[in-house]
């Protein structure tokens, strides 16, 4: 599916930009990869890490929001990987407008280069939050998440689909509580922050991220939304797990955080299908055809009794 095919990966200097490089690289042979980021350094890094394949990686500085440097980027460009985002919740609720210009104008920049470039498939990254959003952060991704859905609608006769990956907390990444526990377990701390006893939330490794994206991109017709079948576990457990010596304290949960996140809300809820392995979000619209549901795939409907916090097989409502 990949071979032989020009890759851009938006935020490509991430954790997620790495895994997926790494994965593709070794799984498949791509023409291209293109890594679009800002930071000059990082790329450097990068470039370092993959020096036995810098036949095939490209380092190409920019901005999502800047919209003429998007279209020069997407020009022969087959995939596209959206990673790019402003992603910490407190820094969002703090700098509003700058969560604003790089999660939904970003998005808008790399829908209209996409449609016009000869993009064939665009995948976006989405978070949990997004799902009945209470901070910023999750507000300008669901924002983000029409965007690229309804860009569909205007993809004419050109083969070009849009569709969106939705995680919950990625494991080891930067930004996860998983680094931010090692690093004071390491440094010998004897108690553990929580922000909340009863807090939980859902949890997906990188290389299972890595893999939805792929299963997005081959099996996408447009509009879809994919959820892995991942755990949502409580934070005392992880901090039990990690480190059981450490005692725990409770400091309070920050601004725009929730206790419990949710990946499908009950209304979604009705057009979401259930496979092996991960569930699709298809899109409830008026140009979406429902001979593009994927096989194999059984109708679920969340009861209508599920409560905030209740867990049902795995799952926090």
């Amino acid at each position: 599916m990949l071979n032989q095919k020009t890759i851009l990966i938006t935020g490509g200097t991430g954790s997620f930009g790495h895994a997926f490089t790494e994965y593709v690289l070794t799984h498949y042979e791509p023409k291209k990869i293109i890594i679009y980021s800002r930071d000059e350094f990082k790329q450097f890094q990068m470039a370092g890490k993959f020096q036995k394949y810098k036949e095939k990686l490209r380092f190409f500085i920019g901005d999502v929001r800047d919209r003429e440097r998007m279209f020069r980027a997407l020009d022969g460009v087959d995939y596209v990987v959206h990673a790019a985002a402003l992603k910490q919740v407190p820094a969002c609720e703090y700098n509003p407008i700058e969560a604003v210009k790089t999660n939904i104008n970003g998005a808008m920049n790399l829908v209209d280069a996409a449609l016009n470039c000869g993009v064939k498939r665009v995948v976006a990254l989405s978070t949990d939050k997004a799902v009945n959003p209470i901070n910023l952060y999750g507000g300008t991704k669901l924002v983000s998440d029409k965007l690229f859905i309804a860009a569909n609608a205007y993809s004419g006769e050109k083969d070009v689909r849009f569709s969106i990956v939705r995680y919950g907390n990625v494991a080891g990444s930067r930004g996860s509580v998983i680094p931010f526990f090692r690093q004071m377990i390491d440094q010998g701390e004897k108690i553990l922050p929580i922000t909340d006893y009863r807090m939980t939330r859902f949890w997906i490794s990188l290389e299972e991220g890595v893999q939805l994206v792929i299963k997005a991109l081959g099996e996408a017709k447009g509009g879809e939304t994919f959820i892995s079948k991942i755990p949502s576990f409580k934070i005392t457990d992880l901090a039990q797990a990690m480190a059981p010596e450490c005692a725990r304290e409770e400091v309070g949960i920050r601004e725009g955080e929730k206790l419990h996140e949710i990946m499908v809300t009950r209304e979604d809820s009705a057009m979401t299908y259930e496979y092996e392995k991960h569930y699709i979000i298809y899109p409830h619209y008026s140009w979406w055809e429902e001979c593009r549901i994927l096989p194999g795939g059984k109708k679920w409907r969340m009861a209508l009794n599920t409560v905030p916090g209740q867990i049902q097989n795995g799952w926090i409502f």
